[in-house]
């Protein structure tokens, strides 16, 4: 039997997103997978993804298939009138619940209201 030379196969993956990155290239572990395969060394998606992601390269946003588009307007009643929040207000208003937390977010808004009126 011939002794294969061992291959660390997480540095080979680690060099080619570092190559990839070098040329301004998005590391995709689909692209690094089949660029490791030509070399003859077979890693798997999971294990490419988590060497990335240890790497600090963030995984593409999925879209839903198959879902009707997002609405941009929502009608929110607000006593007694219509007023058009669009998801972009939605998203401002998650992340502000988000460090404020909800109770000190709606002692906020109710305080903002007795200034206003």
């Amino acid at each position: 039997m011939m002794a294969e030379k061992e291959v660390n196969k997480s540095e080979e993956v680690r060099s080619i997103a570092k190559a990839m990155k070098a040329k301004n290239e998005n590391p995709r572990p689909v692209v690094i997978i089949e660029m490791l395969k030509k070399q003859g060394i077979e890693v798997s998606s999971p294990q490419v993804s988590q060497i990335l992601k240890k790497m600090g390269f963030r995984p593409r946003k999925r879209r839903n298939a198959g879902k009707v588009a997002v609405v941009k307007k929502v009608a929110v009643l607000n006593s007694g009138r219509a007023a058009m929040i669009s998801v972009e207000d939605l998203i401002v208003a998650k992340k502000v619940i988000g460090q404020l937390g909800t109770d000190r977010a709606l002692a906020a808004i109710s305080a903002l209201r007795r200034l206003e009126g």
